[in-house]
């Protein structure tokens, strides 16, 4: 006999619901996401593949902390909330290269690097800038790379907070570097003069200057 029992419409709902949330992202989530920029079509978060060393971390905003250390006249720790209130929030698009062979042009919403190192007044000898991220990772970059340009340290993509996945809660946005450059789940930023210092990948045979221009592969 045929079943002509009906299902409610609300369990319906719900499941579809449930479906969108397993997948990694809400329907209303997805609704609000920017797909366009300034006439430039934008990829999307999810087409962001997750690499890192130790999984998606989940970071606890009760208990975190961005501190500037090292070469600097004025050690400096914030909350999430102080970085964001207290810095001035650039937009722009930029493209993520990987190693793996994948890109993403995405719209990045951040505090300038540049802002944030300056407040903390790098000493005469300070020469490069390293970024620990809660997991371990850790990568480095020329402090003229920073004072000398925009780069930004990020905590929206495509006008989204950045998901845990994606590095929440501050992602930095290397332009010109390849992906491993691109720290996520920042919790320190160190002002070193040890030029001889590399960072995860980059002790593991990546090339330390993570140029696009140049193989990804150290010497």
């Amino acid at each position: 006999m045929k079943n002509t029992a009906r299902i409610p419409g609300r369990i319906i709902f719900l499941a579809i619901l449930g479906m969108a949330v397993t997948n990694g992202c809400s329907s209303s989530e997805e609704a609000r996401e920017i797909r366009e920029y300034q006439g430039q079509q934008l990829s999307s978060v999810n087409d962001l593949q997750e690499n890192s060393i130790k999984g998606a971390q989940n970071v606890d905003l009760e208990t975190y902390s961005l501190s500037v250390t090292g070469l600097v006249g004025q050690p400096l720790r914030y909350t999430y909330d102080e970085v964001l209130d207290r810095f001035p929030h650039v937009k722009k698009v930029a493209t993520l290269h990987c190693v793996e062979g994948w890109s993403v042009t995405l719209l990045f919403e951040g505090i300038p690097l540049r802002d944030l190192l300056e407040e903390s007044s790098p000493l005469p000898a300070a020469q490069i800038v390293i970024f620990r991220s809660v997991d371990g990772f850790t990568t480095s970059l020329p402090l003229d790379y920073f004072l000398g340009g925009d780069i930004i340290m990020a905590f929206q993509i495509n006008g989204l907070t950045i998901r845990p996945e994606n590095g929440f809660p501050f992602q930095l946005v290397a332009e010109g570097k390849w992906g491993y450059k691109w720290a996520k789940w920042i919790s320190e930023i160190e002002l070193s003069d040890n030029l001889d210092y590399r960072g995860f990948w980059e002790s593991r045979g990546y090339s330390n200057t993570g140029n696009l221009e140049e193989s990804f592969l150290g010497p």
